[in-house]
């Protein structure tokens, strides 16, 4: 996320309002709670990911850029519930008021959230003065501004809704296709010249301006989860769970291409094995087997979309077997996951006030200490706006 879950495990967004599309409450069960497990989730990594005994003790908490970690699935998630409730809102505009109704709605949320994304990520620390500007230095801090600040999760949620918006009506086949595309040239970019790019100082944030690309898998595989769970008579659960399986492979087979890509070529002692790198969860042992086909989040790679978005498939499976074919229900992420984009602001402003409290090499029952008090403040602001029906959407 990120600076904001930003730049780091990252965050929601603004999701429609789930209970004014449908009445089946069943439906929404699942995606509630797995959407308010997911802001649990950013609140965690945010918060504790850049302290040294985490790094120590729970190196899976942190972003490593170098493999996927549990908090590079968290991102993949809220772009998964984004498409989900993207495709399914925008359907049913389109049948009440039409296709020109429900793409200028669309249209107009996405820009909505482009100018709250300038409040909250910013552009960057601006200028000291005016000379600055004569000088030409206040537009290339512009310009790192957009490549370092902007492009953080809000935005990103922003632009590659916009980017999947042609194809948001249309049939699996289309989607599919446009999402590999998306990928494909997304990875031809990043080999030439991209992914060097956003990986030189000051480096980019969840795969910079062209992030969006990438970003592209897990938020269309969220409107396909939503087209098996709208179009069968019983929860999908199975069905889920393969699909996910199979992104998760197929992105871990993908990802071992880069010990055979120049200058990662292989001997022949080092036989069939040697193709395999280390599993998501697990660090590499060095970083010489690091390239464009890492899972990585800095750098948005394919790869590690595609494992995301696998992953995120699985997770939303495991919620609709318990909420949807059983009755499980948090309270903690029921009032997480209806109001995410006022937890996803509010959470920076909480960890603000609590972190200066919390020097980064603290030990790690400090910092478990500090974690809790920032989750309880965010919890009984988000319960009291829940309580008394405040919602902050776009």
């Amino acid at each position: 996320m990120s600076a904001l879950p930003l730049a780091t495990a990252h965050l929601p967004l603004p999701m429609p309002n789930l209970d004014a599309v449908s009445k089946d409450s069943s439906r929404l069960a699942s995606l509630d709670q797995f959407r308010g497990y997911t802001v649990l989730g950013m609140f965690l990594v945010n918060f504790v990911g850049s302290y040294v005994a985490i790094g120590e003790f729970l190196p899976i908490l942190k972003h490593h850029h170098t493999y996927c970690s549990y908090a590079d699935t968290i991102m993949p998630q809220f772009f998964f519930a984004v498409g989900f409730a993207y495709r399914m809102t925008f359907l049913r505009r389109m049948e009440r008021e039409g296709a020109a109704a429900a793409y200028w709605h669309a249209t107009k949320r996405v820009f909505a959230l482009l100018l709250v994304a300038l409040v909250v990520h910013t552009l960057g620390k601006g200028v000291a003065n005016w000379e600055l500007f004569v000088s030409g230095q206040g537009w290339k801090a512009i310009a790192v501004g957009l490549k370092r600040d902007y492009f953080q999760t809000l935005t990103h949620i922003a632009v590659t809704s916009l980017w999947v918006m042609p194809v948001i009506a249309a049939r699996p086949g289309v989607r599919v296709l446009f999402m590999i595309g998306s990928a494909a040239l997304f990875h031809l970019l990043s080999h030439y010249w991209y992914y060097d790019w956003v990986n030189m100082a000051p480096k980019g944030i969840d795969g910079g301006p062209l992030g969006f690309l990438t970003w592209t898998i897990p938020l269309v595989v969220g409107t396909l989860a939503y087209d098996a769970m709208s179009t069968s008579a019983r929860p999908p659960v199975t069905r889920l769970l393969v699909w996910g399986a199979v992104l998760m492979l197929l992105a871990y087979a993908l990802a071992c291409l880069n010990r055979v890509t120049p200058p990662n070529n292989l001997s022949a002692a080092d036989g069939w094995m040697g193709i395999l790198v280390e599993p998501p969860f697990v660090p590499p042992a060095d970083d010489e087997t690091v390239n464009v086909w890492t899972m990585s989040q800095r750098s948005g790679s394919a790869t590690y979309l595609t494992f995301g978005a696998g992953f995120a498939l699985v997770v939303y499976a495991l919620f609709v077997q318990a909420c949807d074919v059983g009755t499980f229900s948090v309270g903690v992420f029921r009032t997480l996951g209806t109001n995410a984009l006022a937890g996803y602001i509010l959470h920076d402003l909480v960890a603000a006030a609590v972190k200066p409290w919390v020097p980064k090499d603290s030990p790690l029952w400090w910092v478990a200490i500090g974690f809790g008090l920032f989750l309880a403040v965010c919890y009984v602001i988000l319960r009291y706006m829940e309580r008394h029906k405040l919602y902050l959407r776009l």
